[in-house]
């Protein structure tokens, strides 16, 4: 298979690859012959995430996070002109345009695509909003639809690793039905983001394959039928045929030509071509030139979702899902993850951290993560004596629960708070390794390791995931790796390679074998994953499992007490 441009124009093409995170959006100008990024640009998202109140001021409940689409379509009108001048790029010269999303990540609109939030009488209602990927208060939804699964035994629930999570399309869309029926009932289509974005650029809706498999339970053509989505609750039954279904776009597609709009937006040329959406963790792939099965790319950020391809299909337990040409066309495609990674290291720091680190750390110039590891770097692996459970934002995988929690256990009066920090580091390593083992125990074994995203920056942490592991790690070599792949499918998209893999192989960019375990560091992590791996069966697997349901129980009573404290008054009632 050649991996020469094949498009007349590709000598000096260009694409735009556009990457939608969790809190802002990149876009990046990229060289279509040999994947060198010129120029990108960020636009932070307006609104940022809505945890706590709806730009009105209405609360929300414990578990929220929504987001609001305008800020969205901000980005492009800033970050991707921006990124032309960056790059002094002539926009005449790029071909296509390609984007990815945080997922699942899922907005109602009317049947023209408009966001319902957008509608003057629902600007108030917070399921008229975006639901971000981190939106949990769909947990106890989630749990109802895995009991009914496996009480009908319903086939599609085992390549779901046996659950499926609160964070996907149907159980945030049963407790939009559950909870606030005239929003349900206005909701024309129940989008994901990734689709709703190239709608916006193309004017044209199709499902991305990706997402509609992983997120929306789409396996062998189907959804899950409206008998079961019926017993689950009355009046649902027409929840994918009336909300969801649309026609599949295959990942590398044109999904149409940029719109007279969009150009004006992002100052593209109409008519350029579209790609089909897609996820950032499986766009990273590609970019990565991860297209082959063994290679798992982990993408750690604010949090990590693993994923890989294979050439046989299998049942791992705690999977996120496998699909039919999920990443790349002719394997299956994996996914799994871990909801809590930067994020976790973000909280200690902000929530943690003495006065005299902070001041420490600012005489010396210094981030106050690059403060912790340096001063956690002069230990010896178990000096600590800690061990800490990755959960502070649940567990994705292997046990996909999000009414999970973190611990750290092991603290004493002379603890001190760099220790803690490298404990929660390893923790997230630890968690990494049990989603391999699982992989490989269900015949889907990992090869090697490679690395992408914001945290690659942390030379201990790869160090520490190397270690832990026992693989070689791999790791991208770019800074915007969904930015790039997404590049990667603009590119096949416009017709500039003949396949995704042949775009990779040109484009995508990857130092081998980048860190390589520690022999000594190895051992003492084995005693230590150890420790970690009993009290993930503990705590995780409960009580059935001869186990502890506690988190579980202190979950539910923090909503508990929390709904309660916010419940408005009601009229005629004491103040």
């Amino acid at each position: 298979m050649t991996t020469e441009p094949v498009h007349r124009a590709a000598a000096g093409a260009l694409v735009v690859g556009i990457d939608y995170g969790t809190l802002s959006g990149r876009a990046s100008v990229v060289r279509v012959a040999d994947g060198v990024e010129l120029g990108s640009a960020v636009h932070p998202y307006g609104h940022g995430v809505l945890e706590r109140a709806l730009p009105s001021g209405v609360p929300l409940g414990p578990d929220w996070a929504l987001q609001v689409p305008q800020d969205y379509v901000d980005v492009l009108r800033h970050a991707v002109p921006a990124a032309l001048a960056a790059a002094g790029a002539d926009p005449a010269d790029v071909i296509g345009v390609a984007t990815d999303f945080t997922a699942c990540t899922v907005l109602p609109t009317t049947a023209e695509g408009t966001p319902l939030c957008e509608l003057p009488d629902l600007t108030d209602r917070p399921h008229a909003y975006v639901k971000l990927w981190k939106h949990h208060a769909a947990q106890p939804h989630a749990d109802r639809i895995n009991a009914l699964a496996h009480e009908r035994a319903e086939p599609w629930i085992a390549r779901y690793g046996g659950k499926l999570s609160s964070e996907w399309e149907l159980a945030k869309g049963l407790q939009l039905f559950e909870e606030d029926r005239e929003v349900y009932d206005a909701t024309a289509h129940w989008v994901e983001a990734a689709d709703w974005i190239v709608w916006q650029l193309s004017g044209v809706y199709v499902s991305n394959a990706c997402t509609a498999g992983y997120k929306a339970v789409r396996q062998d053509g189907a959804y899950p039928s409206a008998e079961f989505l019926e017993a689950l609750s009355p009046g649902f039954g027409g929840f994918f045929t009336d909300k969801v279904e649309q026609t599949i776009g295959r990942l590398g597609e044109r999904a149409g030509g940029l719109s007279a709009e969009a150009a004006a937006w992002t100052g593209l040329h109409e008519g350029i071509a579209v790609a089909v959406g897609n996820v950032d963790a499986h766009v990273t792939a590609p970019a990565a030139q991860a297209v082959s099965p063994g290679q798992m790319v982990a993408i750690m950020g604010t949090s990590t979702c693993h994923v890989m391809s294979s050439d046989h299909l299998a049942e791992v337990p705690g999977m996120c899902g496998v699909v039919d040409g999920g990443i790349v066309d002719g394997l299956w495609g994996y996914e799994a993850g871990q909801s809590g990674v930067g994020d976790i290291f973000a909280w200690f720091v902000e929530s943690g951290l003495p006065p005299a680190y902070r001041e420490a750390a600012a005489a010396r110039g210094l981030d106050p993560h690059e403060y912790l590891t340096e001063l956690a770097a002069a230990q010896p692996v178990g000096a600590h004596g800690l061990v800490a459970l990755d959960w502070h934002s649940g567990n994705r995988s292997v046990l996909v629960d999000h009414d999970l929690s973190g611990l750290v256990l092991g603290t004493t009066l002379a603890t001190r708070p760099e220790e803690v920090y490298r404990a929660l580091l390893e923790a997230t390593a630890f968690g990494t390794r049990m989603i391999v083992e699982t992989f490989g125990a269900a015949g889907v074994p990992v090869d090697e390791l490679i690395v992408a995203g914001g945290l690659l920056k942390n030379r201990m942490l790869m160090q520490i995931y190397a270690d832990v592991t026992g693989l070689p790690l791999s790791v991208l070599d770019s800074e915007q790796g969904p930015a790039l792949g997404s590049a990667i499918h603009a590119a096949v998209a416009a017709g500039a390679y003949p396949d995704v893999r042949a775009a990779a192989a040109a484009m995508g960019r990857v130092v081998r074998h980048a860190y390589l375990p520690d022999p000594g560091a190895v051992e003492v992590y084995d005693v230590l994953y150890r420790e970690y791996a009993r009290l993930h069966d503990y705590f995780g697997r409960g009580e059935a499992a001869g186990g502890n349901d506690v988190m579980r129980r202190l979950t539910d009573l923090r909503r508990r007490v929390r709904s309660a404290s916010a419940a408005p008054v009601l009229e005629g009632s004491a103040p």
